[in-house]
């Protein structure tokens, strides 16, 4: 597959597998303690896995993805364990593309769903999982994998994590509402947690109006960014955002879209509620 700075194909060679290890190490710290060695990056392709790289028109690897073939609710299932672009050819399409391969590779081995994880806090994550790709929140984790901060990534506030389900079969953006949509049909949610700027950009709990249709939850528009200066701040968010989400999904709530604004790049989830949640 190639997209329009990068080729993208499986990994086949050691110097392959080496250099996504490096990646590995460059994204998530030299001291990444689940660092996926090249003997099980090679052995998971041998079985049903994916691994599949970015690479530019010298051979460097911009990006990679992960994962493994399994089972789940008795249905073949695919599990993307890991995905990571360097940071320098972020925000080019080449995460999307990654997936897109993924996606492609499993249909063609007529598997339907796709599950992975991603922190709720990051909005580019946010905003490609469930906007460009349209796959669905299907549970909140506390500290999914520790919370011992084992990577840079997860420093200060933990591993929180969304699991996400794809429906491989229904295509990119075609499990979850579009963006403007979902703009359109929430645009006067109220807001049950949102960024307080006179108090320094701490979250703030609104009244929380649980028999409300559609709620907004707004997240920071960079939580790595707001971790090196204010990281008490970033504690806080991960705290909030926590006791919200949870709460919401224990009410029958399901997480519906995100959007950010474009003119005041504000972040914010659209939690909706079942009509028969609702009804009792």
């Amino acid at each position: 597959m190639t997209h329009t700075e990068a080729t993208i194909r499986s990994l086949t060679s050691q110097a392959d597998y080496l250099a996504c290890v490096d990646l590995q190490y460059e994204t998530w710290g030299k001291g990444f303690a689940d660092c996926v060695p090249p003997a099980v990056l090679q052995i998971s392709s041998k079985v049903g896995g994916v691994t599949a790289g970015a690479f530019d028109a010298s051979g460097k690897m911009l990006g990679f993805v992960f994962g493994l073939a399994g089972w789940k609710d008795g249905q073949r299932c695919h599990w993307s364990h890991m995905l990571a672009v360097r940071q320098e050819a972020r925000d080019r399409g080449i995460g999307r593309a990654l997936k897109a391969f993924q996606r492609q590779e499993l249909l063609d081995r007529d598997i339907g769903a796709m599950y992975w994880t991603y922190d709720p806090l990051v909005a580019r994550n946010a905003h490609l999982n469930l906007q460009k790709l349209g796959a669905q929140v299907v549970e909140y984790v506390r500290d999914m994998y520790g919370g011992d901060e084992a990577s840079i990534t997860d420093s200060i506030i933990g591993s929180d994590r969304f699991v996400v389900r794809w429906d491989l079969n229904a295509g990119a953006g075609g499990g979850s509402a579009s963006p403007k949509t979902t703009t359109e049909a929430t645009a006067d949610a109220p807001l049950v947690l949102a960024q307080d700027e006179a108090a320094g950009s701490q979250p703030a709990t609104i009244d929380w109006p649980g028999d409300h249709p559609v709620v907004r939850v707004e997240i920071p528009t960079d939580i790595q960014a707001l971790k090196l200066v204010l990281p008490d701040v970033a504690r806080r968010w991960r705290v909030t955002t926590r006791r919200v989400f949870r709460s919401y999904l224990a009410l029958g709530y399901r997480v519906a879209g995100f959007h950010t604004d474009a003119e005041s790049q504000r972040c914010f989830y659209y939690l909706v509620s079942h009509p028969k949640d609702r009804d009792g």
